[in-house]
């Protein structure tokens, strides 16, 4: 699979660009940062002592000139002009930017009526697999419990609550049959008066190197039922970006989740 990253000067772009160079059934075919960036004309494996033979760019053009498929975790912004750029050349995304708009979204799927795209908010196996879990537990504690969701990441991240806690709310709104946008609480502070219980509250932690900590809390009259996943490397997510493009490899158009992924439909 010949595979271009883009932010391939970031943490998570270098992290990607490894997984490419380990994978036996993967070529690194291109590098793309933003333009200004220090590591520009840099080889896109120097940070890892190892020449790939790709030097990192910022023209698309060059970028993309050799790839079949595009890994994308940067921002909306640059997803969406690389997104418009992958259509024109029928080039295949793996999509793991949060923090778009409904705009932004809506852009998303209409590319998908012309390129195949896995877009995912956390590219995780693990992460996928509690979302699974979550499905059911809210299925079961569908009364009596009252709904928190904290998270915690690195100082860098820009967007809060992450698209990984939204899409805990999501997923377990949808199970209790609630509309999330109605019923999510993203801060609390003053007198508040007491808990709605139909709410889904939200806690953003930001600081120091954490690669990412999400717990949702069931928190009933005598037990609270919390299930929580905890990342310590980002490598999770860059080889479920992996598993992601093998997907797309049979796959011409359409729009596709993780969970598609995985076969947890």
């Amino acid at each position: 699979m010949p595979i271009a990253v883009a932010g391939a000067g970031g943490r998570m772009g270098r992290m990607l660009i490894e997984a490419v160079l380990d994978a036996d059934d993967a070529t690194l075919a291109g590098a793309l940062d933003q333009p200004g960036s220090p590591q520009l004309g840099r080889d896109a494996g120097d940070f890892a002592g190892r020449g790939s033979g790709v030097a990192i760019c910022a023209e698309l053009d060059s970028g993309l000139a050799d790839a079949r498929y595009l890994i994308d975790f940067t921002r909306p912004e640059g997803t969406l002009r690389h997104l418009e750029a992958c259509v024109e050349r029928g080039i295949k995304c793996v999509i793991g930017t949060t923090g778009f708009d409904e705009a932004g979204k809506a852009a998303i799927a209409a590319a998908a009526r012309r390129i195949a795209i896995v877009f995912a908010p956390n590219m995780s196996v693990g992460v996928n697999a509690t979302f699974k879990l979550l499905e059911v537990a809210a299925k079961i504690l569908d009364s009596g419990y009252d709904i928190e969701i904290v998270e915690a990441h690195h100082r860098h991240k820009i967007d809060a609550p992450s698209g990984t806690a939204l899409r805990m709310g999501e997923i377990v709104a949808q199970g209790l049959g609630r509309d999330l946008r109605q019923v999510a609480v993203y801060g609390r502070e003053g007198v508040t008066g007491e808990r709605n219980p139909s709410t889904i509250g939200f806690a953003t932690v930001r600081g120091g190197d954490i690669v990412g900590d999400h717990t949702v809390m069931f928190a009933g009259l005598g037990e609270r039922i919390e299930i929580t996943h905890r990342a310590s490397s980002r490598i999770g997510y860059a080889h479920g970006a992996l598993r992601a493009c093998r997907f797309l490899a049979t796959r011409d158009t359409g729009l596709y989740d993780m969970q598609d992924v995985l076969g947890l439909r």
